[in-house]
């Protein structure tokens, strides 16, 4: 269910701006996005800062987009967004002593200081490659192409990027010491 809230408000973009251009689409993303944030309260009552964050910077580039009739203010909103929040994983241990990964993940994954370290320095370069991409599409190709890389390249550069953080976390998690074979007389 939190995969398709999130999901969203990107879809309904994107199916606008195929209908009706790219003025329309940020209009709806802007109508979209506060909508996420009451339904991810209603399901959970909480939203998370990221979402607020998002959602804050969709109203903000978005009414410039509008105001001025410039796309060029919501093509930036990718970019800022990612990184701010690669700042955020890069200051978090500075305040509270964790890294944001940590902080994030903490309860569901066991890692030594120097592996969440690594991991975070993973997601600021994640984050700071995208807000890079976003400005090279942005200004190398056609409004199209970039609403297509917004949907679908993003899309699937985040699940790579998953999938290889998921792969070396699996190689850094600490052994299950029941896991290991009976070695005692041969039977199980």
């Amino acid at each position: 269910m939190q995969l398709l809230l999130d999901f969203l408000p990107i879809l309904a973009f994107f199916i606008a701006y195929k209908l009706r251009g790219i003025y329309v689409a940020t209009a709806i993303l802007m109508v979209a996005m506060p909508i996420q944030c009451v339904l991810v309260w209603i399901l959970k009552r909480k939203i998370n800062t990221m979402l607020l964050i998002s959602t804050a910077l969709v109203l903000v580039f978005g009414a410039f987009t509008l105001l001025v009739h410039d796309k060029v203010f919501i093509q930036w909103k990718m970019t800022v967004l990612d990184w701010l929040f690669a700042l955020a994983f890069v200051v978090a241990p500075y305040f509270g002593g964790q890294t944001l990964v940590q902080r994030l993940m903490g309860e569901q994954v066991t890692l030594p200081s120097q592996h969440w370290n690594t991991l975070n320095r993973m997601w600021v370069g994640y984050f700071l490659v995208m807000g890079g991409l976003n400005i090279y599409v942005m200004y190398h190709f056609d409004e199209a192409t970039w609403v297509n890389f917004k949907m679908f390249g993003t899309l699937g550069l985040t699940l790579a990027f998953v999938v290889i953080q998921g792969i070396w976390l699996s190689g850094k998690m600490p052994k299950d010491d029941n896991s290991q074979p009976n070695s005692g007389d041969g039977q199980s």
